[in-house]
């Protein structure tokens, strides 16, 4: 709305599921409500607390998946992890 402002919010969220189905971004809920994340690298995310701030980083590994297989017997296809604390903006 800022930089398009009489843009309809109806056409950013239709575009915005085009550009998912063409699996140009991939939609993150977080609670009730869905971000976009252009990364569809499978990618674990750390999450403000404070601001809401999201950074992608790479937690999830060969080694932790060998793990689980190992210890678990259990074949993870897909993970979703996201990290909640205080990003360096708002820590004391």
């Amino acid at each position: 709305k800022v930089i398009i402002p009489n843009i309809s919010m109806g056409t950013v969220y239709r575009n915005l599921k085009q550009l998912e189905h063409a699996e140009l971004i991939k939609s993150i809920y977080d609670g009730n409500i869905a971000r976009y994340d252009w990364n569809k690298k499978p990618h674990d995310h750390l999450k403000c607390k404070v601001c809401g701030d999201l950074i992608d980083v790479q937690l999830f590994d060969d080694a932790i998946r060998t793990k689980i297989k190992k210890q678990y017997k259990f074949e993870a296809d897909d993970v979703v992890m996201t990290i909640i604390g205080t990003c360096h903006k708002h820590a004391k």
